[in-house]
């Protein structure tokens, strides 16, 4: 009995550590790496899951190792060569996830000899030459979805418009045009038309403008659809919408109010402004998130007013957070000092504060850092554990000269997490004054932790 790749993945997941640690310590006279490439050439489905689990653990940065981009080379050489299901559609998506380039053509042709695949494969397929935004399977993709077959459908509209997203201005509006046809002319599936409108927004063409507006404006229309089509014209952005989204704020279902609010990101004039600011007082809670992510798109500092007092005073902490995110977005003086307020202020709840120490390091690293660092061993001192573990996530993916103290405390004395944190700080900063202790770990009893270790004298430049 075969069972879908990702049960296998998530049944294995304890099994990681001993297919990516343990095995290292067993295997007599061979590294880790060494290891890998066995499993990779000779293992099972289960043994080759497994390391792919492992390998998506690790790779908590863009920047990939040697060894890293080798290992990608031999799974890459795997999936051309074999049809085992669980295989081929665990490679494809984990290299979906990463947006990493390479199976292009084994994609292609799982699509079009889709009957001597698995149906998991032929998905697995789409949704990676979606996220790569492979322009020569456009039109394999609008084959498939010419045969109208059920299970494909919802799939092969979605990877159309994220590849057309990424093609040429030509690619977004043939591409728009297809679906354009498909909608109105086709018939299509009543359980299709939300992603086919999705689809038709991602493509970012003008092309799909006048469709868009014409539903999203229309009460009469399922709810379900005018959001997505209230989601395309903020994509595509064209002012020809405006008037439509502006529509959809009077309506009586609060899902449409929200999406047409949050809608409003991407445009201007006064007439927007007024309508994301009123959006403020809906009682419900998703136009109020809505508003404040409309407001920090367009950097409305009219809103600073209202995302204080949301962010302070909402009693829903999804609005309170997506206001400080609002703020973090305005990139002025006066959201700077509301967020430091918010950071300092300890009966705040605990995601908030790290929210705000996150925006004000991203925006001053240098003037924030230390402050942070007081905060949270502060919260190491009072056992607060989310709340040290939030600062310490804050600062391991700061950029700053001045983290190198904390990142040589954490190497002497620090745990494991701490440790970790630490060579994300150094090969983000380039502190290359940490290299002796960065080599000392390359030996550590710890794999996971040695590995990363070389990883990071790698990023630096080092051998």
């Amino acid at each position: 009995m075969r069972y879908p790749v990702s049960a296998v993945l998530f049944c294995l997941c304890g099994l990681c550590l001993s297919a990516g640690v343990v095995a290292a310590e067993s295997a007599a006279g061979k590294s880790e790496d060494e290891q890998r490439m066995d499993t990779i050439h000779y293992g099972t489905e289960t043994e080759i899951a497994a390391l792919i689990q492992t390998l998506k653990s690790e790779r908590t940065t863009a920047v990939q190792s040697q060894s890293e981009h080798f290992l990608d080379d031999e799974l890459i050489a795997l999936s051309q060569n074999t049809r085992n299901q669980q295989i081929l559609s665990g490679v494809l998506s984990f290299f979906a996830n990463r947006g990493k380039q390479g199976l292009e053509d084994r994609a292609i042709k799982a699509i079009e000899e889709r009957d001597d695949e698995a149906q998991e494969t032929v998905l697995s397929a789409m949704d990676y030459l979606g996220k790569v935004k492979a322009v020569q399977a456009i039109k394999p993709l609008e084959r498939l979805l010419d045969a109208r077959e059920p299970q494909f459908m919802d799939a092969g509209f979605r990877a159309l418009g994220r590849i057309a997203s990424g093609g040429t201005s030509q690619d977004r509006d043939e591409t728009a045009a297809y679906l354009l046809d498909f909608y109105t002319n086709r018939n299509p599936q009543d359980i299709n038309q939300r992603e086919l409108l999705i689809a038709l927004g991602e493509t970012g063409s003008q092309t799909g403008v006048s469709l868009l507006a014409e539903i999203a404006g229309t009460n009469l229309e399922r709810g379900t659809l005018r959001i997505a089509a209230l989601d395309g014209l903020a994509k595509i952005g064209d002012s020809a919408g405006v008037n439509a989204i502006l529509e959809a704020l009077s309506s009586t279902e609060p899902n449409v109010r929200s999406s047409a609010v949050a809608a409003l990101g991407p445009f201007s004039g006064e007439e927007v402004d007024d309508a994301i600011l009123e959006s403020f007082r809906d009682s419900y809670y998703r136009t109020r998130i809505g508003a404040a992510n409309a407001a920090g798109k367009r950097k409305l500092s009219a809103a600073i007013p209202f995302l204080r007092y949301r962010a302070e005073r909402d009693e829903v902490l999804a609005v309170r957070e997506e206001a400080v995110k609002a703020l973090g977005a305005m990139g002025n003086a006066e959201a700077q000092a509301v967020l430091e307020q918010l950071f300092a202020e300890r009966k705040n709840p605990l995601q908030l504060r790290i929210l705000a120490a996150e925006k004000l390091i991203a925006a001053d690293p240098d003037a924030y850092t230390e402050k942070i660092i007081i905060e949270m061993d502060d919260a190491k001192k009072m056992n607060q554990t989310k709340l040290y573990n939030g600062f310490l996530g804050v600062l391991g993916a700061a950029k700053s000269g001045k983290l190198e103290d904390l990142a040589r405390r954490f190497l002497s004395s620090g745990g494991i997490i701490e440790k970790s944190t630490a060579l994300d700080m150094i090969a983000g900063n380039e502190l290359h004054g940490l290299e002796t202790e960065v080599r000392a770990l390359t030996d550590d009893k710890n794999s996971g932790l040695a590995r990363r270790a070389r990883n990071t004298l790698e990023r630096l430049g080092l051998e």
